[in-house]
């Protein structure tokens, strides 16, 4: 049965980009905001029989929203893993045992855009339903790709569907793939708009704008948003262009792309997490081989990403989280840093990034991310000041509390651990290949 909360005497970050306010109170009734404001003077609000929750000396925020987390793939070390390791049994089991993982890191959202074998809303209405413990989940169901492929390269089928991917080679075919995700419950549509092939350096455009087009035409008829992941200039240009509404990395974005993006009203998510990760830890597990061009692409992207921000484009915060380099519970913070870091944010502004505008991704903006009356109950408790230092939101210990849907997440719960299933990591015959040579003795 649901108690309500009244959050008591805490510094209020409330998610909108102002500056902290000291002394403040919260009151939760269910799954809502009933009242906030100075210590002491909304005690006639709080319902009788209240759990008080003691924010004196801690700070008072909204729960975190990870705008680009995939949630389906486990912490994945390859594509072979992802793609052929990870049958939609196992890999919804997996996922509704790491779910919670996020909750103790003070992750109450997250936006999924495209997941293994496209099981992404059945894994939300188990979370919904409360069979298993986890965030609000936004979800897609597998992205869009053509034959040419995306970040897979030849791993990808030239039709069917394998892993994340759906196979497309027509405007017809996208369409009716369209139709039959929202069918199924697709919160949003993902084009994987840019992928790798051979004979080209970095990712290239795979799609045309016509047929970005008739997806979102499609998709927004049945009411539904589209995402694309566009890591290129004309791909973002064309992405805005076609009616995308969450434009994934826009990576070396240019002045017309940017234009387009501006005049379209679309939003950018860079997630720029994954390319942190490898540049600034990645050699500490042997993934440090293109330090510069990770940290390069972050870079030439940064500055246009600060003047779409400075446009009125909404930016949204995202971890890309369930790579092996961004495993869940760990890294959901790190964007507010790179933001505050490489686009020179505040940490406040860098904080309404991961609150305010990242409702947008769950659909629930004007009703989630920030902390006032008539908004959802997802509340955080947080030892320190992220006002002036947002790097305290990347250490889960700093959590005093964390409230999802009006509930306390019990934080004293084991961190979940588990052996590895057979069969879902590559089994390798051998580190290297055993020539004759080798087993000769040097003289």
């Amino acid at each position: 049965m649901t108690t309500a909360l009244h959050i008591s005497n805490g510094s209020l970050i409330d998610g909108s980009g102002t500056a902290s306010v000291p002394n403040i109170d919260v009151v939760v009734d269910g799954d809502v905001i009933v009242a906030v404001g100075p210590t002491g003077t909304i005690d006639d609000r709080v319902p009788a029989g209240a759990l008080v929750v003691d924010a004196a000396g801690a700070t008072i925020m909204p729960g975190l929203i990870d705008a680009h987390c995939h949630i389906t793939f486990d912490d994945v070390q390859s594509n072979d893993e992802l793609f052929f390791h990870r049958p939609p049994t196992t890999a919804a089991m997996i996922t509704l045992f790491n779910l919670p993982k996020l909750l103790l890191s003070g992750v109450t959202s997250i936006m999924d855009p495209d997941t293994v074998m496209g099981i992404g809303p059945e894994v939300r209405e188990a979370v919904k339903s409360g069979a298993f413990p986890g965030p609000r989940i936004a979800t897609g169901v597998q992205a869009l790709l053509t034959s040419v492929g995306g970040t897979a390269g030849r791993l990808i089928p030239d039709e069917g569907r394998v892993g994340y991917a759906a196979i497309v080679s027509t405007i017809e075919e996208m369409i009716t793939e369209t139709r039959r995700q929202i069918k199924n419950g697709a919160d949003w549509i993902k084009i994987h708009a840019t992928g790798s092939i051979p004979t080209h350096q970095g990712e290239l455009q795979v799609w045309t704008l016509d047929e970005m087009k008739a997806v979102c035409a499609t998709s927004h008829a049945l009411g539904v948003p589209v995402t694309a992941h566009c890591r290129n200039a004309s791909s973002t240009l064309d992405a805005a262009l076609a009616g995308v509404d969450l434009i994934l990395h826009a990576s070396f974005m240019d002045d017309d792309s940017l234009q387009a993006v501006i005049d379209s009203g679309s939003a950018i998510c860079p997630t720029f997490t994954f390319l942190a990760n490898l540049a600034d830890h990645g050699a500490l597990v042997g993934a440090g081989g293109m330090r510069d061009v990770f940290r390069g692409e972050i870079e030439a992207t940064a500055d246009m990403i600060r003047k779409a921000y400075d446009a009125g484009v909404p930016i949204l915060c995202g971890s890309e989280s369930g790579f092996a380099l961004t495993p869940y519970g760990h890294w959901h913070a790190r964007e507010m840093e790179v933001f505050v870091n490489e686009l020179g944010l505040t940490p406040v502004e860098a904080i309404a990034c991961a609150t305010k505008n990242n409702a947008f991704a769950m659909r629930l903006s004007g009703e989630l991310g920030v902390i006032a009356e008539g908004y959802r109950a997802d509340v955080l408790v947080v030892n320190g000041d992220p006002g002036s230092d947002v790097t305290v939101l990347q250490d889960r210990t700093n959590l005093r509390s964390v409230i999802s849907r009006g509930e306390p997440v019990d934080l004293t719960a084991p961190w979940p651990e588990r052996r590895r299933i057979p069969g879902e990591k590559i089994g390798n015959w051998a580190d290297e290949i055993l020539t004759y040579q080798r087993t000769r003795p040097i003289s």
